[in-house]
Parts: structure tokens; C-alpha cells; sequence
């Protein structure tokens, strides 16, 4: 699906599934259809959704960013201490882990574009010298005690809503508007669609490539403040293997692994999938790691299904000659 015209029947496909998922979900547990209950439950996969968004941007471009959960857990240990153990106001330490996350977006995008190296390499290692620096800092312990103002941010809302989880649904929004109505937008479309082509037409393609996992990193970042302020600690371990639902979410709303096609609404129902298959899952009791082979299924259909479906349309072509 490309920016400009959204596969319904694609959409319509995943809007089925996740009714299909809600009928699962109720069945296996009565508490999964509370609307307070429901309305919680979503705050849990903010931070999930905001880095699916940004995803979406990176893969678009034919790239990919491994080490975005790395990346919040990084921030967030970092964040907590500069601020417990060498005592930053917390603002300052907050842009100070802020400033780290995008530096390792820098830094990923400079060795794709400069070195000519595979995103999925440099991010792999990006991954484990991220997951490991939140370790060194932290240890096995975790940073708590964090004031008030900070903490709870799942717990502001707007009337009935949890307000992080509208301002999901704005970054969406945002995210949208940007590639199918700016000019920017256009460019990285186009730049995914086709480098050559764009770099002819004058496109920057390199500074758009290292843009992206920039707003990667600062995004992945962002969330990590998040989640720390959610759960109200910071951890080494914090989301970890979470990258396997973002990377799931952008691909299986639709996004081409390759490059050049992408959907911001397919995101958001994929996004919308996920949470309800891990949130019924939860109810039922089911493990993590089951549930990871769930959502692993989920990656490696959607993967799968639309190459082997260019391939049979290919092949048509090629007989209709």
C-alpha cells in the first residue's frame, strides 16, 4: 500500500482479525470486555505505538532500527542516575538522556549512509551496546523514589480518557498528516520508493536515511521518560524484546520490510491487534514467552504473505506474455 492510496482490503483484513481477537479475548476471560479495565489496559502499549509510528518512517525508507527498545531502556537508566546518584534536577537529567537517545539515532544513521553499512547489522550492535550500557549504569538494581510530578503519567486524563493514550492516537495523526500532505513527506516517500530516482530529482536521500533514525532514536528515547514515569522505576531490563512488537506492528499494518510503501493507519490497527491478543493472553494467564511466539507468527506471516502473493502475481504476468 503506498502513502497516497491505503489498501482497504488490507484494512479491512486486519479490522477483522482484531474483531476475531476481541471475541477470543472475551472468551477467555469476562473481566477483558470492562471498559475501564479496557481503557487501562492501553496505556500499556503507548510507548509500543509511538515507536511502531516512528518505525514506520525508518522502514519505509527500506531501512530498519533494531535497538529502539535498547534505546529507552538506555534513557531511562541514564535519566535516573544522573538524577539519583549525582543529583541533576530531574528536567536536566531527562534532556540529558534525551540528548544520548539521539545521538545513538545519529549514530546508526551516519554509519548506514557513510559507511554503506546494512541498518539491520548496525542496529544489532547498536541493540547490545545500548542493553548493555543500561546495565553497566543500573546493575540489577532499580531507581526509584522519583517525585511526584513525574511519576503517574498513565494516570492523567481527559475526561474519560487516559491522556497519553490520546496523545497516541495525535502522534498518529501527526505522523500521517506529515507524510501524505507535506513536502517532506513526499521526499521521503520518495526516497524510499526509489533512492536513485530521488537522488537524480535532487531528493537528499542520505539526510533523510540519518533524519529518520535520528527521530528513531529521540522517539525510542521519549518513551523511555514514559515508561519510567508509568511504572515508576527505571530498570536495565525495561521493554525488553518490545522492538519485536514495533517491528511487527509497522510490517504487519502494511509497510513493505523493503522499502517505498507504507501505512500510518495499517500501523495503528496492527498496533491495535497486538494489544489485544497480549492483553487477552495476560487475562488468560498465558506467559510472556508464549505470547512472544504469538506475535513472532504474526511477524513472520506478515513477512511472508504479501512476497509470496508478489510472486504469484508475478508469475501471472509473466504467463499472461
Amino acid at each position: 500500500m503506498k502513502l497516497k492510496k491505503i489498501n482497504w482490503t488490507h484494512q479491512y483484513t486486519l479490522l477483522v482479525l482484531v474483531a476475531l481477537s476481541f471475541m477470543v479475548s472475551a472468551h477467555l476471560s469476562s473481566h477483558f470486555l470492562d471498559p475501564t479495565y479496557l481503557l487501562t489496559a492501553s496505556t500499556n502499549f503507548v510507548e509500543t505505538g509511538i515507536m511502531a509510528l516512528a518505525m514506520t518512517v525508518v522502514i519505509l525508507l527500506g531501512e530498519i532500527d533494531l535497538s529502539v527498545a535498547c534505546n529507552l531502556a538506555l534513557t531511562a537508566a541514564l535519566t535516573g542516575v544522573l538524577w539519583a546518584h549525582f543529583g541533576w534536577p530531574l528536567p536536566l537529567a531527562c534532556v540529558a538522556g534525551l540528548t544520548v537517545a539521539a545521538l545513538a539515532g545519529l549514530g546508526n544513521g551516519l554509519l548506514v549512509t557513510r559507511l554503506q553499512l546494512p541498518s539491520l547489522t548496525v542496529t544489532l550492535g547498536s541493540m547490545a551496546l545500548l542493553r548493555g550500557a543500561a546495565q553497566v549504569l543500573v546493575g540489577d538494581h532499580s531507581i526509584t523514589g522519583f517525585p511526584n510530578w513525574f511519576i503517574g503519567v498513565d494516570q492523567r486524563v481527559v475526561g474519560p480518557l487516559p491522556a497519553i493514550t490520546l496523545l497516541l492516537v495525535g502522534t498518529a495523526v501527526a505522523w500521517w498528516a506529515f507524510l501524505t500532505r507535506s513536502v517532506r513527506g513526499r521526499m521521503t516517500e520518495a526516497a524510499g520508493a526509489n533512492p536513485v530516482a530521488a537522488r537524480l530529482a535532487g531528493i537528499p536521500v542520505d539526510a533523510i536515511r540519518v533524519r529518520a533514525f535520528v527521530v528513531s532514536g529521540l522517539v525510542a528515547g521519549i518513551c523511555g521518560l514514559m515508561m519510567t514515569s508509568r511504572v515508576g522505576a527505571a530498570r536495565w531490563d525495561m521493554a525488553q524484546g518490545r522492538e519485536l512488537d514495533v517491528i511487527t506492528a509497522v510490517v504487519l499494518g502494511g509497510t513493505d520490510i523493503n522499502g517505498g510503501e507504507a501505512s500510518i493507519p495499517g500501523t495503528m490497527l496492527a498496533l491495535l491487534l497486538i494489544g489485544v491478543m497480549r492483553t487477552g493472553m495476560g487475562l488468560a494467564e498465558i506467559n510472556a514467552e508464549t505470547q512472544h511466539v504469538a506475535v513472532g507468527i504474526l511477524l513472520a506471516a506478515s513477512i511472508a504473505v504479501p512476497n509470496l502473493l508478489k510472486r504469484r502475481n508475478r508469475h501471472k504476468a509473466v504467463n499472461a506474455i
